[in-house]
């Protein structure tokens, strides 16, 4: 006779087990019409799943977080269901579910078409008419090995035959198809009623650039309709607001097939670059960082006893010279590390702050990489911090004050933290643990921060903290991050000599604020549909003439613009007005200066922005106050 104790410290007796749907409907019809699973003590499962013990439950609803999560979960089935009917010869590989989504590859030699993809979602909407049951059950390895065989899916198989042979498997059917997974799903296919397939891609079996090219089919899923439909205005948005496309009309970047991954910055795009990195160069210098350069290119040895090899081999571009071997480095820790480990170093130096905006590069996949939003050379704004234990919160404090101040002068105020806890494969004894989330625990609530904890999520040498920016379209942004080290310190031998004379290893802070800067200057532009803050601005006024007669005016403006520090151009084409007002508009220049022959008389000029809001005229000096003042707001907006 189960006891249930409900999320409200409630409980049901029951004479019998029970199964999770009939515990929701012994609370009322209206949860077990909606309960789409349950949780056992904290386990996620089925509502066909049975209870025969006392156990804390709760019903999982579509209003629950994990509640979605099977929504897509299941909707990934029911995109595979739907393939296998319209092309039983297509084989299904993996499904897993996606940020505001899910995808299935699947091996077939026809690509998917623009209409395949409308045949295929309008088949998912016919079985989920028909509601299909879902069940699930367990099988050996062996059992489900030859069960997929005698289906024809050789990918399963595969899949099946790396598991460990003692596992037991399970496999869910719904009508006549049927699919590995360790679940849980809804309990019929009639609860899946939101969903849209966006696109194709190309995927590799595994990753491995080496095995066959698969079809990805993405999707999205939500709770209704009307969620659906708000997500996908968001989609429509974004694709207009996409950087790469900007960068086009603004003149900013570009990539080629000669150099993938890797930015060709043109001369409006560096600007913009140079001045991001110039401002946190400045922001940090006056907190009392010290900014190094280390070598590109570094001997494997050294990635070795940092760890990096071991967890980072796939990842790192390596090189063979006189003999030896070596890596470009895909982070500065360790050589940060060699820095502080010249001379000898006391307790009285410490704290010392290491920044670098170093080249990094990493062997992103051709098929991972997007924009600016991945690539495999990028530059972040890096540092590490070598404190004492006593010193550790005060700078995890520091950093974070400095961190939402930063973020704010960007025009970001909506910021999401995550604190990362203590992973099952650790580094380290509980009581360091301890000491070292409540650190970082404590500085978040110190500054008046709310944080979400994300059990088992931190590095397995600490803790950290993650910083989460929202754009204006609602999307998340991981741009910031503050990691616990006290593993690198000690595998690279480094020390300070304490006030007891004593040899101790220093604690290690690695931290960003704005993580890559080629991937953060691509959100910037996303953010701002490229109409970006004035400081940020790679033009930030162009003067203009009417007619030639102008012209020397205009150059007499345009050069006192740049001698107050503005960037400033002139354009002087035989072009009508309108037609470079238009121009300049779309290339999202801030203020468009506009100069005729009252303006040349009046030694004035016509100030317009580039949303069409006619400013008046203005005197050069009034001009020139004008802009300094909006560029000195940054993108703050109070």
């Amino acid at each position: 006779m189960p006891v249930i104790t409900l999320p409200d410290g409630s409980q049901k007796q029951f004479d019998k087990a029970v199964t999770i749907a009939e515990i929701a409907a012994s609370i009322g019809a209206g949860l077990a019409k909606a309960a789409i699973a349950g949780k056992i003590d904290e386990q996620l499962v089925d509502t066909f799943t049975i209870v025969d013990k006392d156990a804390a439950i709760r019903i999982i609803t579509d209003r629950d977080p994990e509640g979605i999560e099977v929504i897509r979960h299941s909707t990934a089935h029911l995109l595979a269901h739907a393939v296998k009917s319209l092309f039983p010869e297509a084989q299904v590989t993996i499904g897993p579910v996606i940020e505001n989504g899910f995808y299935y590859d699947f091996a077939f030699s026809k690509p998917f078409s623009t209409d395949d993809l409308a045949n295929i979602e309008a088949k998912m909407h016919e079985l989920t008419e028909q509601n299909f049951s879902v069940s699930r059950r367990a099988v050996s390895r062996d059992e489900a090995i030859q069960f997929f065989k005698n289906q024809g899916e050789e990918y399963k198989v595969k899949i099946i035959q790396d598991i460990p042979a003692d596992e037991i498997l399970t496999i869910y059917q719904q009508g006549d198809f049927a699919d590995l997974c360790r679940g849980p799903h809804v309990p019929s296919t009639g609860m899946l009623k939101a969903f849209k397939l966006t696109k194709v891609s190309g995927a590799y079996w595994r990753g491995d650039s080496n095995n066959e090219m698969l079809q990805r089919i993405y999707g999205t899923a939500w709770k209704d309709k009307k969620t659906l439909d708000d997500y996908l205005k968001n989609l429509e948005e974004a694709e207009k607001r996409d950087h790469r496309k900007l960068a086009k009309t603004m003149d900013l970047f570009h990539f080629q097939e000669e150099a993938p991954g890797m930015v060709f910055w043109h001369d409006n795009g560096w600007t913009i670059y140079q001045q991001i990195k110039k401002y946190i160069g400045d922001r940090i210098s006056a907190v009392g960082y010290q900014e190094v350069a280390t070598p590109q290119i570094v001997d494997l040895d050294l990635w070795r006893k940092s760890g990096h090899w071991d967890m980072f081999s796939q990842e790192m571009f390596t090189v063979e010279a006189d003999d030896r071997h070596y890596a470009l480095k895909p982070m500065n820790c360790p050589c940060h590390i060699q820095i502080f480990k010249q001379g000898l170093r006391s307790y009285r130096d410490l704290p010392i702050r290491l920044a670098e905006f170093g080249y990094l590069h990493r062997n992103e996949l051709s098929g991972a990489m997007h924009g600016l939003m991945r690539v495999r050379q990028l530059v972040q704004d890096d540092a590490h911090i070598f404190c004492t234990e006593a010193q550790l919160q005060e700078e995890a404090s520091a950093f974070i004050r400095l961190l939402i101040d930063v973020y704010k002068d960007f025009g970001f105020n909506d910021v999401a933290v995550r604190l990362a806890t203590r992973p099952e494969k650790r580094i380290g004894n509980d009581a360091l643990w301890d000491q070292a989330e409540k650190a970082l625990a404590d500085s978040l609530r110190s500054e008046g921060l709310d944080f979400e904890i994300k059990p088992g999520e931190g590095a397995f040498y600490g803790p950290k903290i993650e910083f989460h920016l929202k754009d204006c379209i609602g999307r998340t942004w991981q741009c910031g991050t503050l990691q616990l080290d006290y593993a690198q310190p000690s595998r690279l031998d480094a020390y300070y000599i304490a006030e007891d004379g004593s040899k101790k290893v220093p604690v290690m802070l690695h931290r960003a604020i704005l993580g890559s800067l080629e991937r953060f200057l691509g959100i910037l532009l996303e953010h701002y549909a490229g109409k970006l803050p004035v400081w940020l601005a790679p033009v930030q006024a162009v003067v203009m003439n009417i007619t030639d007669k102008q012209a020397p005016f205009v150059e007499e403006m345009t050069q006192e613009l740049k001698k107050q520090g503005l960037r400033a151009k002139s354009d002087l084409r035989n072009e009508k007005i309108g037609f470079k007002i238009r121009e300049h508009t779309i290339e999202h220049v801030p203020y468009l200066l506009v100069v005729g022959d009252r303006e040349v008389e009046s030694r004035t000029l016509s100030v317009r922005t580039q949303e069409g809001a006619d400013l008046g005229v203005m005197s050069i000096t009034k001009c020139i106050d004008f802009i300094h003042t909006e560029v000195a707001k940054r993108g703050r907006t109070n």
